[in-house]
């Protein structure tokens, strides 16, 4: 997702906004910040990212949120579909990275408001 510069500050010295998210990336901007509006996710999210390389085993995200195996999977479905995370099978076991590209999108959303 990239984001146009929405502020030009040469013109006056009150910042006049000069472009707005598209349609598209609004709706997947909101995609992901509703992703990240539940306090699970976060840690999740945060667990992945502290994981050995930057990867964490599903099996490995249950007990430190205390949830069910089904309720992780879900919420990491919802992560996987704002594009958060990527999952990767291996046999029996899903391992999540944290997808980089999209959190640095989000920051600059969230610059740009």
């Amino acid at each position: 997702m990239t984001l146009p510069a929405t502020i030009d500050t040469t013109s006056c010295c009150v910042p006049r906004v000069t472009s707005a998210l598209t349609v598209d990336d609004a709706e997947r901007a909101a995609r992901v910040f509703k992703a990240l509006g539940d306090p699970t996710r976060v840690r999740l999210l945060s667990l992945i990212a502290a994981g050995e390389g930057g990867e964490a085993c599903i099996c490995d995200l249950t007990e430190p949120v205390g949830l069910s195996q089904g309720t992780v999977s879900h919420h990491m479905k919802l992560l996987a579909d704002a594009g958060l995370v990527t999952r990767e099978q291996r046999g029996k076991w899903a391992y999540f990275s944290v997808n980089t590209e999209t959190l640095d999108a989000v920051g600059e959303a969230l610059r740009a408001v």
